[in-house]
């Protein structure tokens, strides 16, 4: 499999051979490289393409794909320019909704509200700190978010000296 990859890669051996099975066991072998160990437990939900994933969720295959660079869901390509595999697990299904809760902001809204920039806003979806929703129907569908962890301002002298 993994001479496969590499071939389908277009990468050559020292000598510009295309790489066999008998190839990357020397290498790993000559570098000790381990094999691979899979998980203790096994990662929940079904491996889908981006196509049933869209299916899945009603959305369109253009969201999942900006989604996926966005770094808002995770995927995995065996090799660059093979298939995205996402899992579509129950936290995942839970980022799609029909409508937005009240306590969610439109991405101006949010930016306004904590003094930051857009790509601040999305590396905070990124680490956790604000939850994205993407919502289907109504006049105000497309992405909505939601502060997670209160951000403590730094010159709020409230907060420093507790009164």
């Amino acid at each position: 499999m993994i001479a496969g990859i590499l071939n389908r890669q277009q990468r050559r051996t020292a000598y510009g051979h295309r790489f066999a099975a008998h190839l990357v066991s020397s290498l790993r072998r000559n570098w000790d490289i381990p094999r691979f160990e899979p998980p203790a437990v096994a990662p929940q939900g079904e491996l889908m393409n981006i196509k049933q994933i869209a299916v899945a969720l009603g959305v369109a295959t253009s969201t999942v794909h900006r989604w996926l660079n966005q770094g808002i869901i995770a995927g995995e390509q065996l090799t660059p320019g093979a298939p995205w595999r996402i899992r579509l697990t129950d936290d995942l299904r839970a980022r799609v909704a029909e409508e937005a809760p009240d306590d969610f902001l439109t991405m101006y809204q949010t930016m306004r509200l904590l003094g930051v920039s857009r790509q601040t806003v999305w590396q905070r979806v990124k680490r956790g700190e604000i939850k994205a929703l993407h919502v289907r129907r109504g006049r105000k569908k497309g992405l909505r978010l939601k502060v997670i962890r209160s951000q403590s301002d730094l010159f709020d002298q409230t907060a420093q000296t507790g009164v």
